[in-house]
């Protein structure tokens, strides 16, 4: 049979409704490579739980491959405590209700020693009680809105101080203090959107505008609009899936360009980018912990794996290098542990730090969550997003916003 890498990942040019059925059709037809293996001692099994369908699809899929890689590059090193790694993929649909169904799954009957995977905070919080009963462990590798800390999450992405906070203040003081709001209709945007007016309590401003959209729109023209007649010296970007695409199109066809109205985005990483178009997002910013071109030797090893496993065309970004670093963080703890035991993994992995692409990341020990740097980046016109701001060293995470007094009563 033809490696299920290159029936999944070589075609990412597809139109991505052609590029969905194909999907279907493969998962429906094959399984990858451990899903009908027998469970012998040599093995451990592990889940990825990732939109492979669905307006999701398009910054999942690559997450997927990043952990598929770090597994490969385990195994080759002989695999952890002894045991090659299997791994069982499931697709979450880009619906919390799938994500739950596939997570009681991969606990309950694939025996899954952990799960990588999800997106959106929604397919977080759908599988969370699942995982706080059955007591499993997902490796959450998204920046959120925080409020929240599970012993059963490993939360690898930024945290609000990590991301939202300093992505304001970066526009308060190098940009302008008229902001515009834009987000899908889900928690994160909403979580977000409390935070940032708390936020600007303290300067006496307001948004001078907010709109929140289902997943999946893409009629952005009375929105655009909406923009224009506000003038605001940037948008805070909350959008998530296709509809950033039909976003960022429109807004150039409207004649908006990053010299006029810049946006500033939280969910746009490097493979959005290629998705879009870097002709039209060039000159637009983003806030994350990572880009590609970070200069180090774990970040140039990660980019040439990717490139080599699924094609000169793959790029990376912060989701992606912390998908990667999520599946080498609980590598480490399972041999720190000598256990695959989720609770001894667990407290194995509080206070552990590795050498990421991001640079050096430290598990809190005390809610799950990682110390790492804060960027701000601008897209250029190649397809990357260059550092323009960078915090002098990692930042602690604090996912309740404790140190802000603004924020004290936020939910």
């Amino acid at each position: 049979m033809k490696n299920i890498h290159d029936t999944l990942y070589t075609n990412r040019k597809l139109n991505k409704m052609v590029f969905a059925c194909i999907v279907t059709l493969v998962l429906s037809t094959f399984v990858f490579p451990s899903c009908k293996k027998i469970h012998h001692e040599e093995t451990v099994r592990v889940g990825l739980l990732h939109s492979l369908t669905g307006t999701m699809a398009i910054s999942e899929i690559p997450l997927m491959e990043a952990e598929i890689l770090a597994i490969e590059e385990t195994n080759e090193r002989g695999g952890v405590l002894g045991r090659k790694i299997e791994y069982i993929v499931e697709d979450g649909e880009s619906s919390p209700q799938v994500f739950a169904a596939k997570m009681q799954k991969l606990l309950n009957e694939d025996k899954v020693a952990t799960v990588f995977g999800c997106w959106t905070s929604a397919s977080r919080i759908a599988v969370k009680p699942i995982l706080e009963k059955q007591y499993g462990l997902l490796w959450y590798p998204l920046q959120y809105e925080g409020m929240e800390a599970s012993p059963n999450i490993m939360y690898i992405g930024a945290s609000p101080n990590q991301q939202i906070v300093p992505a304001v203040e970066y526009c308060l003081e190098n940009i302008g203090k008229r902001l515009f709001f834009i987000g899908s209709d889900y928690i994160f945007p909403r979580t977000a959107k409390k935070i940032i007016d708390a936020q600007l309590v303290p300067y006496e401003l307001e948004t001078v505008g907010e709109v929140f959209v289902p997943m999946g729109h893409t009629d952005f023209t009375e929105i655009i609009d909406q923009i224009k007649k506000a003038k605001p010296d940037v948008v805070l970007n909350t959008l998530n899936g296709d509809s950033n695409l039909a976003f960022f199109h429109q807004l150039k066809e409207m004649g908006v360009t990053a010299e006029d109205i810049p946006v500033m985005s939280f969910s746009i990483s490097e493979q959005e980018v290629t998705e879009i178009g870097p002709e039209v997002l060039a000159g637009h910013l983003t806030a994350w912990n990572y880009y590609q071109t970070i200069e180090n030797n774990k970040n140039s090893e990660f980019v040439e794996g990717l490139k080599k496993m699924f094609g000169n065309d793959s790029v990376s970004g912060d989701p992606i290098a912390s998908a990667h670093t999520a599946v080498h963080l609980w590598t480490q703890a399972c041999e720190k542990a000598g256990s695959f035991d989720v609770e001894d993994v667990r407290i194995a992995a509080k206070g552990m730090s590795y050498d990421s692409p991001l640079g050096l990341v430290t598990i809190d020990g005390t809610n799950q969550h990682l110390y790492k740097p804060v960027r701000i980046g601008q897209i250029h016109d190649d397809g990357l997003i260059y550092e323009i701001w960078e915090t002098p060293e990692p930042v602690k995470p604090d996912p309740y916003l404790s140190s802000y007094y603004w924020a004290w009563g936020l939910k």
